[in-house]
């Protein structure tokens, strides 16, 4: 086997993980009695793993969640506040994606919404589905300066391909009249092609009376709420507070 050549040639295509691994398994005695097709396989699933690596830390990086290393194995359970693992376990098959339906997450500060949603939005990650993460406010900053410097449309094209969009602390602040408009546009983009994981303080009961109540309202609350799965989170007590209390070999997750 001429090795210097075969190594140019997967540099220059950029398999540099596969050039790695075949000089590194070439040099192991205990694969010195493998037969080609295993070997060969070795090396693939090691240039195979590593660029499913890189698309998994681009997805993360993309997605832009606040809480980084929230995920669904470190869920608290034990705490009395209606999450029911149940329910988390199904919504982690993904199979409310596939008809896309939404998650609404609500209750009270402290209770864990955003954890929750960012949670599920690291498992849709590492499951290979592209997902953005928003809080509500500013996104509506950034929809301000998006009209301001031209790129508006770009920036709801954008929103509106995602496969799952978080949007966090929805009812922290009044809307403005297009606000409003700019929100039912994105969830009317987003309709039968997207779904939506929302964290509000506000019951979803609420929720019109919010937006404005009229049409606007009525466009939001419908294509939001009428396929969504629902979890309402309590908190006897503030999950922040409860969690800066313990020391660090008590703290157990959220």
């Amino acid at each position: 086997m001429l090795l210097e050549p075969t190594m140019e040639k997967l540099s220059q295509m950029k398999m540099h993980t596969m050039a790695r691994s075949i000089q590194e398994r070439l040099g192991r005695t205990d694969h010195t009695d493998m037969c080609i097709s295993d070997f060969i396989g070795f090396v693939v699933d090691d240039e195979w793993t590593a660029r499913q690596n890189r698309k998994l830390k681009s997805r993360l990086k993309q997605a832009k969640f606040k809480e980084n290393e929230a995920c669904l194995e470190s869920l608290d359970y034990t705490v009395p506040r209606g999450m029911k693992k149940t329910l988390i376990l199904e919504l982690a098959q993904n199979h409310w994606i596939e008809k896309h339906h939404n998650i609404a997450i609500t209750g009270p500060s402290g209770s864990g919404k955003s954890y929750l949603a960012q949670a599920l939005g690291n498992h849709l990650c590492r499951s290979g589905i592209q997902t953005a993460y928003f809080r509500v406010p500013k996104l509506a900053v950034q929809l301000i300066q998006a009209r301001a410097d031209g790129s508006y449309l770009k920036f709801l094209k954008k929103i509106s391909k995602t496969k799952v969009l978080i949007l966090d602390d929805l009812g922290i602040g009044k809307l403005a009249d297009d606000q409003r408009d700019d929100l039912l546009e994105i969830i009317e983009d987003r309709y039968a092609q997207g779904s939506t994981i929302i964290t509000a303080q506000l019951p979803p009961g609420e929720w019109h009376d919010y937006f404005g109540s009229g049409i606007v309202a009525d466009g939001i609350c419908d294509r939001i709420l009428h396929n969504a799965h629902r979890i309402h989170l309590k908190a006897p007590e503030s999950i922040r507070k409860l969690k800066s209390s313990l020391t660090p070999s008590e703290d157990s997750g959220k």
